[in-house]
């Protein structure tokens, strides 16, 4: 890999760690949202999930219209609103403005991750897309270490409290600006590949196609697996765990500090030795941790920490090669719409599974959680079923994987 496809990917991954940083920001406050706000676990759940769903509704109509523009210029209106949005979200003074501003900031948070895997797929061969891949999740893991742990203690240790992770998010967004204007090329070889081609046509090609059909499927599942779990993870570790809200900090912080250094290993291991390969093993290693999790009771904040470190590793293992995987699955001239859709289906999943979550955990009357047991349960049956279905997905030239 050479210096300018680094300097792109690094790029790339400064917006993802912002998109992904508000978005995962929402989770670790939501013992002092829900205490702010006199919010259920229920409204919280909504709160988590309206971000999503606006996200996975502005992803399927951005898939008509995201392969006739040069891939900067769509990066660069989606992250401008993205910002935006985040800012709203940082003045927000009631939970109903609150909400307002999180379906803002997802109709343009939900495009940018698919715009971003669209321009890793055009530029980077398949050879090394797992590496590149590798490298883009590094965002999460960069977002746990450094964004998470600083907005809780700005969120805990500044007169702006829960406002400030978001005021700081989108001032960060803007020297990423500048970032996307010098280093990020155009592309747009797939504008005049894609003239005349209506929506209905855009739609009946991902239709048609199993395989495609299959890469869906397979984010859907993964979805629902992952996000039924992470909503509820620091309410649970609160009320049920014994930790502090200042607590919930080291989790994202030594959870993400290790998959700075997994993450890539793993996206290299998967070029090596078969993407579906390392993905089984990481999908079967992830349920470990699940279960324990869900069913943690009262415990050395030491051990637990252990657990939501494993957490960390083998669920961000499993998604690079599966994004690896999805990415070479389509035509590359509707990569766009194809990822477009695809993200907002990960969008809606992912607040489906919030939502479902809200409904079967409940709190008692002694303020801890029930019922985190049963979505653990149903998450790691969705996550065994997606090993099923990566099994039978081949490349766009035909190779399994």
């Amino acid at each position: 890999m050479d210096k300018k496809e680094r300097i792109l990917l690094h790029t790339l991954a400064a917006v993802n760690f912002t998109n992904i940083m508000d978005f995962m920001i929402m989770m670790p406050l939501g013992p002092q949202l829900m205490r702010i706000f006199h919010i259920s676990p229920q409204q919280f759940g909504g709160l988590v999930s309206s971000y999503t769903i606006s996200a996975g509704v502005s992803g399927f109509f951005a898939a008509f219209l995201i392969d006739k523009f040069d891939r900067k210029r769509a990066l660069t209106i989606m992250y401008i609103g993205f910002i935006t949005g985040t800012i709203i979200c940082g003045i927000s003074q009631s939970y109903g403005i609150l909400m307002g501003a999180r379906i803002f900031t997802g109709i343009f948070g939900g495009v940018l991750g698919a715009i971003v895997l669209s321009i890793v797929g055009d530029v980077i061969p398949i050879e090394r897309r797992g590496q590149a891949m590798g490298m883009i999740m590094t965002a999460f893991s960069v977002a746990s270490v450094f964004g998470v742990p600083f907005g809780l203690f700005m969120a805990a240790h500044t007169f702006l409290g829960w406002h400030a992770p978001f005021l700081f998010l989108g001032f960060c967004g803007m020297p990423i600006g500048f970032l996307i204007f010098k280093y990020v090329p155009h592309i747009n070889k797939h504008v005049k590949a894609n003239e005349g081609i209506t929506p209905m046509e855009v739609l009946k090609a991902i239709a048609s196609s199993n395989n495609q059909l299959l890469a869906l499927l397979l984010m859907v599942v993964i979805m629902m697996g992952h996000f039924s779990i992470i909503p509820f993870l620091s309410p649970y570790m609160v009320s049920n765990v014994g930790f502090s809200e200042s607590d919930i900090a080291y989790i994202y912080f030594i959870g993400g500090a290790l998959t700075i250094f997994t993450s890539p290993y793993i996206g290299k291991l998967a070029d090596k030795r078969g993407k579906y390969k390392i993905f089984m093993i990481f999908v079967l290693l992830s349920t470990i941790p699940v279960f324990l999790i869900t069913n943690m009771p009262q415990i050395n904040m030491g051990w637990a920490l252990c657990v939501t470190a494993f957490f960390f590793i083998f669920s961000s293992g499993r998604f690079g090669p599966a994004q690896a995987m999805v990415t070479g699955s389509v035509d590359p001239r509707i990569r766009g719409s194809f990822m477009s859709i695809n993200s907002s289906l990960q969008q809606l999943t992912a607040g489906f599974a919030a939502y479902l979550a809200g409904i079967i955990v409940t709190k008692s009357p002694d303020s801890t959680l029930q019922g985190y047991h049963i979505v653990g349960y149903m998450a790691i049956t969705f996550t065994l079923f997606s090993i099923l279905i990566a099994r039978k997905l081949k490349t766009f030239d035909g190779n399994a994987y």
